[in-house]
């Protein structure tokens, strides 16, 4: 079994070998990151096979100081979808906030409706997802789906961890409120 390291160093050296490990232990995370983000799944997997190439091409600036392997690629995958999403001006339709008085949520009640882990709440929760906008919708999958720290999701975004924690708090806030809205 390789380590990290040894796959690292593999992939500085344009190893094959690394190349297919690489894939083996990260592309299917990546391919779910991106298709959360981006629901054509050609689309998907245009920006998938990007965000790859993007990491065999960059890997000699990867900072094992700075994050984990698994969170730099995550970063790249961010930015390639969240890039694609922008170039391609996709028509996105997402619930906007106003006048739903989201932040009148308490965080108990989110913790409620969004802590009960059975089908019928995962089942609300993807079908919510898709009328968030990208950048809270990647917040989301993140924290819950990929289940990153605030910290790694920071480094992710580009942002800081207090940051990512109330546009999270806010983000989960306005889940509740379309979850109820699909259930009524």
């Amino acid at each position: 079994m390789m380590t990290e390291t040894d796959l690292i160093e593999g992939l500085r050296r344009q190893k094959p070998k690394a190349q297919r490990l690489l894939l083996d232990r990260y592309g299917r995370d990546v391919f779910a990151q991106v298709a959360r983000l981006i629901p054509v799944t050609e689309n998907a997997e245009e920006v998938y096979q990007d965000v790859f190439v993007k990491v065999f091409r960059n890997i000699g600036q990867y900072d094992a100081e700075k994050s984990a392997l698994r969170t730099w690629i995550s970063r790249i995958a961010y930015n390639e979808a969240i890039s694609f999403l922008r170039q391609r001006k996709m028509p996105v339709v997402y619930f906007e906030d106003n006048g739903y008085e989201v932040d009148k949520l308490s965080d108990t009640e989110v913790d409620e409706m969004l802590g009960l882990a059975n089908f019928e709440t995962v089942q609300l929760i993807r079908a919510a997802l898709k009328y968030l906008p990208p950048e809270e919708r990647a917040l989301i999958t993140m924290f819950y789906y990929e289940e990153m720290s605030l910290k790694e999701i920071a480094y992710v975004t580009e942002s800081i961890p207090t940051t990512i924690a109330s546009r999270l708090s806010r983000t989960r806030k306005k889940l509740c409120k379309i979850i109820k809205m699909l259930q009524s």
